[in-house]
């Protein structure tokens, strides 16, 4: 016979239920959106403090507001421009001009540092000339481009191009003499010719410093055309910045240059996710 005094524990303890297998995945993907919405949250605190910064400094007198207007004014005749179409052709024609000249670069310069980097005659032949190159600015020379090419696209693009190789050029050449030579010759004992142990070793490791060199060209594309599309353009960012600065509409300068910091911002990501898909194989070590 059961006692009655025992029945409102045993009924105060009801046996747990086991978690199903389909909660768990629920969890894990609500403690991946969590830590996504954190590393933003902690990525974004800086650039919020600007933002405040910006917009507090003009209104409360510390500067001057004609030459520095709050951050809600600017943002109000961006989105004026963004509205009346012409942000979109600026931004576009910049666009067009910069990914010209980047893409050219690549498709250039990383065969060439990878042929200059595994060959060590023509090393040796090319290396006094990229010295001299390598040191000569490229804005010093938008007057020869201007000269010898005229002030139309072709110009402007080949600025961009000689910019962006160097960087790309310079970063390939390292990346494949900074290969482990305990790597090569391990690959060589295993019988692997010249074309396999390139394909297979020398390529794979020169991959991460190959797309340092391409985020440091993907933004000097970006800041060698602006400076490049103030002489002569008709069309684009660098000409909305000097155009506004000419007819002193402030909010319509600061707004091309945050046009510019964006488009630099998302091209970069953009070639931060490309290399962590060529480098799947890279361990993090900055994380934990």
């Amino acid at each position: 016979m059961v006692d009655i005094a025992e029945r409102p524990t045993r009924l105060a303890n009801p046996p747990t239920v086991p978690r199903t297998a389909t909660d768990r995945p629920a969890a894990g993907r609500a403690g991946r959106l969590l830590g996504v919405g954190a590393k933003v949250l902690h990525r974004g605190v800086a650039i919020a403090a600007l933002a405040a910064v910006w917009e507090g400094a003009p209104r409360l007198g510390l500067v001057d507001r004609v030459f520095l207007p709050p951050l809600s004014e600017v943002l109000a005749a961006w989105w004026e421009l963004l509205r009346s179409g012409q942000l979109a052709e600026h931004v576009g024609a910049s666009l067009t001009r910069s990914l010209a000249g980047l893409g050219l670069a690549i498709l250039t310069a990383i065969p060439l540092g990878l042929l200059i980097g595994w060959y060590r005659p023509l090393a040796e032949l090319l290396s006094p000339l990229l010295e001299v190159f390598r040191n000569t600015a490229a804005l010093a020379l938008l007057p020869v481009f201007v000269l010898i090419l005229g002030l139309g696209e072709t110009s402007k693009i080949a600025l961009v191009l000689y910019a962006c190789s160097w960087p790309i050029l310079l970063n390939t050449i390292a990346g494949v003499k900074g290969v482990d030579p305990l790597l090569i010759r391990s690959a060589r004992s295993m019988g692997l010719n010249h074309l396999r142990l390139f394909q297979k070793v020398i390529l794979p490791a020169a991959v991460p410093t190959i797309f340092t060199g391409v985020r440091l060209a993907g933004a000097y594309s970006i800041l060698v055309l602006v400076a490049a599309e103030m002489v002569g353009a008709k069309a684009g960012l660098g000409y909305l910045i000097n155009y506004a600065q000419y007819n002193f509409a402030i909010t319509d300068m600061y707004s091309g240059i945050i046009t510019i910091s964006a488009i630099g911002l998302v091209v970069n990501q953009l070639l931060v996710a490309v290399e962590r898909r060529f480098s799947t194989w890279r361990v993090d070590v900055s994380a934990g």
